[in-house]
């Protein structure tokens, strides 16, 4: 099934670039010209993009509608904006993406390439398989547990089925296992909604990298319909510390995005699981990794005293987007939480104000004041 993105816009020219842009890359495009047209298909049709031209008070309107439309509240929404107009606002009315006038095929494609990444994980992650298989519900509040049984399963939650007078309210922890595995997993879960025939959904809450990448593999094995994701995004490493990464990069995912990253250089590889922090249209992000555990610590620190004494490795980055938030939890005892709330480059990414030129002065600013492998913001730049 190909992506299909709704375009609200006006401007001829524009339209010209994005149909022929995300025709080259497989997304098919509904163009509308007026705000109301657009708020109508919004609320009949699932569209994996929402790209909006911000010329008047309609196009906010649409922004954040797409927000609280129940079929294309997980789209990926993209904002046109002139140069003049605040990053911050428009992420604030719900925009992930915001690309600036005037709108060239090389900038377009360079952000929808990201884009479209994230719109196919996004898909993945809300496709779902018919399944049923026993569930074993503990409630963490007052109630009795239950057993019950699925209806559907996706990599974001589940469909299952009560006994009669019986709803889900609140948290549970739930236990299950997939067919043709002997792998019990464990999962916090939330109610998500309430069905009629005594259906009702569950979404998985901080689901651990290990149970992820199971359930991940298993819904691949077992529904034809997925998609292979995109190849990861190649990214330069510029500031590296115990708790976090500056990546530089012409197509940034956004904030909230949780991702996959693998850090290589002469012949280590490690793998983390991070959350983008601040982004950057067209120059970069900042990402936080969400494992603090000792033993990830000690890797990082490892991989960054190599750098730092062998300048002449390049390193390289790759980036694979799990999908946006809700941002997971930090792992990791208190004492590597108060470690990680200490990372000068954390408490850079933290500062939403400052502009991409004032984030970068203060990035190299850093570079100068801290040494490597102190568990501050390290250069590590090729």
């Amino acid at each position: 099934m190909p992506l299909n993105a709704l375009l609200l816009c006006s401007d001829e020219k524009i339209v010209r670039v994005l149909r022929r842009t995300l025709g080259d890359l497989e997304i098919g495009v509904e163009v509308c010209a007026d705000s109301d047209s657009a708020l109508r298909k919004l609320t009949r049709r699932r569209f994996e993009a929402i790209i909006v031209d911000c010329v008047g008070d309609g196009a906010t309107t649409v922004l954040r509608s797409a927000r609280n439309a129940p079929c294309n509240r997980q789209a990926v929404a993209v904002a046109i904006v002139d140069g003049a107009v605040g990053l911050k606002s428009m992420f604030d009315i719900g925009a992930h993406f915001v690309l600036y006038k005037p709108v060239s095929s090389e900038r377009a494609k360079s952000s929808f390439r990201a884009a479209r990444a994230l719109m196919k994980s996004e898909r993945r992650r809300n496709t779902r398989v018919l399944i049923q298989v026993p569930v074993v519900m503990r409630s963490r509040g007052p109630g009795a547990n239950l057993k019950v049984n699925t209806v559907d399963l996706s990599e974001g939650g589940m469909a299952v089925s009560f006994p009669d007078r019986h709803r889900a309210t609140g948290m549970w922890q739930i236990a299950f296992t997939l067919p043709g595995t002997q792998t019990a997993l464990e999962l916090a879960a939330e109610f998500a909604w309430e069905g009629s025939s005594g259906q009702a959904g569950l979404r998985f809450v901080n689901i651990s990298p290990e149970s992820s990448n199971h359930l991940r593999e298993w819904l691949k094995t077992n529904s034809p319909d997925i998609e292979e994701d995109d190849p990861p995004v190649r990214c330069q490493l510029s500031d590296l510390s115990l708790g976090g990464c500056y990546l530089e990069s012409s197509s940034p995912f956004p904030a909230s995005t949780r991702v996959l990253l693998s850090m290589r250089a002469g012949g280590v590889e490690i793998p983390a699981q991070g959350v983008v922090r601040i982004m950057h249209p067209e120059k970069g992000m900042g990402v936080e990794f969400v494992q603090t555990t000792p033993e990830h610590r000690a890797s990082v620190a490892k991989f960054l005293q190599m750098l730092s004494e062998n300048r002449s490795l390049t390193p390289e980055l790759l980036v694979t987007p799990e999908g946006l938030g809700p941002i997971p939890s930090v792992s990791g005892s208190t004492a590597d939480a108060a470690a990680t709330s200490d990372d000068p480059l954390l408490e850079l990414f933290s500062q939403e104000l400052l502009s991409p030129e004032a984030f970068h002065s203060a990035l190299c600013k850093q570079r100068a004041v801290q040494s490597p492998g102190s568990g501050g913001a390290a250069g590590a730049s090729a």
